[in-house]
C-alpha cells in the first residue's frame, strides 16, 4: 500500500479547518503541518488533526510534504503558490489567486513553469446536484443549451471588515457563479452586462461595494447566462442553477435539512434551504479535497486549473466595469 500523501495546511481559519477535516478523513493523505500567523489557532488545529505547527519555510523546506492546502487570506496566496511551486509541491488554492489580473497572470506563469499539480477551490463544481446537471448537457439531453440561470443569495450580510478585504461582491461572491456559468456553457464568453446596487445594508455601500446586483453573460455562439446575487435571503442560503436547451430544462434546486413537509388544510408547509455555505457544500468540500488528493497521487491533471481561475476573475473584472459604466463590456479574447 503506498504511503499517504503528506499535506502542509496554510490556513488555520473557518475554511483551513474544514480542508483539514476533509484531508484527515481522506485515506491517501496526511495533514503534516498547520502554518498560520495566529499561533494558537495553529496549534488548535494541528493538535484536532494529528498534525504539528510549522513555519513556511520548514514546511516548504520537507522533502516529505508532497503538496499544500492555501486556506489563508487572498493576499498571501500568489506568494504561497509561487514559493510552494518553487519548492516542488503540488499546490491547491482557495479562490480567488489573487484580485489583480496582473498578479494572477505572473502566478499563472510560475505555475506553467515549474510543472506542478495546481487546483484552485471552486468547490461548487463538485456539488453532486451540480455536476450531474453539467454532466447531462455533456450526454446531450437538453440538444443546443440556449440559456443558464444561476442564482445565488447569501442568507444574510456578511461582516463589514470582512466587506472591506474581500475585493467586493463581484470577485468574492459571484466569482463562483461567474465559474459555474463558464463551466456549463463550456464555451467563450465574449461580453457582460451587469447592475448593481446597494439596497441591504448601507454600510456596505459606504465600504465602496454592493449587496445587489445582476449580470448577463453572452457567449460566442450567443447561448445567454443570467446571474442573480444578493447578500440576504430571509428564507436561507438560496442556490439553484437551471439550463435550458432546444429539448428542455434542467435544473438543481436547494437542499434542506429535511425532507418532511406538512401539509394541512392551511397549506403546505415545507423546509428552508440550508442557512450556512459549509452546510450546503459539506460533500463539495470533501469531493473538492479528495479529487485534489487522488490527482495528485495518480499523475491527472486536476479538473480546476489555474487559467480557469484567472477566467472568473476577468470576468468579475468586466462586470464591475459594466457596472460602473452602464455599459455591455467585451471580453477579451485570451489563448
Amino acid at each position: 500500500m503506498a504511503a499517504p500523501l503528506d499535506i502542509c495546511l496554510f490556513g488555520a481559519g473557518r475554511i483551513g479547518a474544514i480542508h483539514a477535516s476533509n484531508i484527515t478523513a481522506h485515506s491517501a493523505a496526511r495533514l503534516k503541518y498547520v502554518v498560520d500567523p495566529n499561533p494558537e489557532a495553529a496549534d488548535a488545529l494541528a493538535r484536532a488533526c494529528g498534525a504539528a505547527v510549522a513555519a513556511t519555510d520548514e514546511a516548504l523546506g520537507d522533502p516529505a510534504v508532497g503538496a499544500v492546502v492555501i486556506a489563508s487570506s487572498t493576499d498571501t496566496h500568489v506568494d504561497l503558490i509561487t514559493r510552494s511551486a518553487r519548492a516542488g509541491k503540488a499546490v491547491f488554492c482557495e479562490k480567488p489567486m489573487d484580485l489583480d489580473l496582473a498578479r494572477v497572470d505572473r502566478c499563472v506563469a510560475e505555475l506553467e513553469a515549474a510543472g506542478v499539480p495546481f487546483m484552485l477551490g471552486f468547490n461548487r463544481r463538485f456539488d453532486p446536484s451540480f455536476s450531474e446537471l453539467r454532466a447531462a448537457v455533456r450526454r446531450g439531453e437538453l440538444g443546443r443549451v440556449e440559456m443558464v440561470t444561476i442564482i445565488s443569495r447569501d442568507p444574510r450580510p456578511p461582516p463589514i471588515a470582512y466587506v472591506e478585504v474581500s475585493g467586493g461582491l463581484f470577485r468574492d461572491m459571484m466569482i463562483h457563479d461567474l465559474d459555474m456559468a463558464a463551466w456549463l456553457l463550456d464555451e467563450r464568453i465574449v461580453e457582460v452586462t451587469a447592475a448593481a446596487s446597494c439596497l441591504i445594508d448601507p454600510a456596505i455601500g459606504a465600504a465602496g461595494d454592493v449587496d445587489t446586483a445582476m449580470v448577463l453573460l453572452r457567449a460566442a455562439s450567443g447561448a445567454l447566462c443570467h446571474i442573480q446575487n444578493s447578500r440576504r435571503a430571509a428564507y436561507g442560503y438560496d442556490q439553484r442553477i437551471e439550463v435550458f436547451g432546444e429539448r428542455g430544462l434542467l435544473s438543481a434546486t436547494n437542499r434542506s435539512a429535511t425532507t418532511v413537509a406538512r401539509w394541512s388544510g392551511d397549506g403546505v408547509l415545507g423546509p428552508r434551504p440550508m442557512d450556512f455555505f459549509l452546510d450546503r457544500y459539506a460533500q463539495a468540500y470533501r469531493e473538492e479535497i479528495g479529487h485534489f488528493v487522488d490527482a495528485v497521487t495518480s499523475g491527472k491533471r486536476p479538473e480546476v486549473g489555474a487559467r480557469d481561475g484567472r477566467r472568473a476573475l476577468a470576468l468579475a473584472e468586466a462586470a464591475l466595469e459594466s457596472a460602473r459604466t452602464r455599459r455591455a463590456v467585451e471580453v477579451p479574447h485570451r489563448r
